[in-house]
């Protein structure tokens, strides 16, 4: 195996880590650390709890982004005397620990780097995800439900704060669909380039003679919608339906009838929430949930008439984005990025950084070429 040149590969995080630090203006976060940090110090702050939890919020991002920089550039800066020192000693054991280290500061500067590219107008938002089962039966119910089940171990093993608004069960096995909040710093941006319909090809364990299927689920992700973003909604055009919530095999969740559904009459949108308490905190949630969908409505349609204009006709880039194959090879592939692995498990299992980082690439590169045309 040649030899690594460790100063090669130190300047060439070193100058991607300087591209980021302007990108990022290490100089302005900290002015905006410093007034928020003056806004949070107010007496009366929390006076007015939804203002308060933004700035603190807000802070928190800020001063954790700060902090990210300064480590990464610390870690760099050590890099050489750690190598210098372990070679000048011929120690093995401590080129291996420099070696690991250099891997290590290589791989955080990559992913905050992908980072850097999520510069969207709600790219930094909560996002809200969807999950329906489409063609397929039982089977894709519980395509679905494996699904939501990879989605939630993307957000256990990162950390992230996850509150399932509704889910509705399938009669025979798996959901019907289920829809859940992700709450975390650019959460919209990074889980969007999941959006799309996700094809399963496996030996259905639910069919008697042990039969290849194909199944289909489709995975919506919407930015939360905030105060600011003025989606009126009129109540004459909704419709709320109320019903007892219900878990696997009918069991019911609440004694009473606190399940809110939504229907949005003039788009067709329906939203539901069984997971608050009453029917009141279930109907609020439902509404943000509706605004949130509306919203990116709007986007969509005001993204579509941009395109209109540029003579864009291609379709969505969401539609058939992902295929798992488990019978009669294992292969998990994205259609967009060409991205691929074998370790069927471990993606199912949650482990798809590396598809999020190239569809977060291969979506930045794609707007790029639609500038430039």
């Amino acid at each position: 195996m040649a030899a690594r040149e460790y100063d090669v590969e130190i300047a060439e995080i070193d100058a991607t880590l300087v591209s980021i630090e302007k990108v990022l203006n290490l100089p302005k976060l900290r002015e905006d650390a410093a007034k928020l940090e003056e806004a949070a110090g107010v007496p009366n702050l929390w006076d007015d709890p939804e203002s308060a939890q933004k700035v603190t919020s807000k802070l928190s991002r800020v001063q954790s982004e700060i902090k990210r920089l300064v480590d990464l550039r610390q870690r760099v800066e050590d890099l050489p005397i750690l190598i210098e020192l372990a070679q000048a000693e011929s120690d093995e054991s401590a080129l291996k620990d420099a070696e690991r280290e250099l891997d290590s500061a290589k791989k955080a500067i990559s992913e905050l780097e992908v980072q850097t590219l999520l510069n969207g107008e709600y790219d930094e938002r909560d996002a809200l995800i969807t999950i329906r089962s489409e063609a397929g039966g039982v089977e894709a119910a519980d395509w679905a439900e494996n699904l939501m089940r990879m989605y939630l171990r993307y957000c256990e093993r990162h950390n992230y704060k996850v509150d399932v608004l509704e889910t509705s069960y399938a009669e025979e096995a798996g959901i019907k669909s289920t829809t859940f909040r992700v709450s975390a710093p650019y959460a919209y941006g990074t889980l969007s380039v999941e959006q799309g319909t996700h094809r399963l090809v496996r030996i259905s364990p639910f069919d008697s003679q042990s039969r290849r299927h194909t199944s289909f689920a489709g995975v919506e992700v919407v930015p939360v919608v905030e105060q600011s973003d003025h989606i009126e909604i009129d109540e004459k055009e909704i419709r709320v339906d109320v019903y007892r919530s219900s878990g696997p095999g009918g069991q019911g969740v609440n004694t009473t009838d606190s399940a809110v559904r939504i229907t949005h009459m003039p788009s067709g949108i329906v939203v539901s929430c069984q997971n608050e308490r009453s029917q009141i905190q279930n109907k609020a949630t439902a509404m943000a949930v509706l605004q949130s969908k509306l919203l990116e409505r709007r986007r969509h349609e005001e993204q579509a008439k941009m395109n209109a204009l540029k003579g864009d006709n291609s379709g969505s880039w969401g539609n058939q984005m992902r295929s798992y194959v488990l019978h009669p090879y294992q292969m998990v592939k994205d259609l967009r990025t060409d991205y691929e692995t074998g370790n069927t498990g471990a993606v199912l299992n949650g482990e798809i950084d590396e598809f999020i980082e190239a569809g977060i690439r291969w979506r930045r590169s794609t707007a790029i070429q639609k500038e430039d045309e």
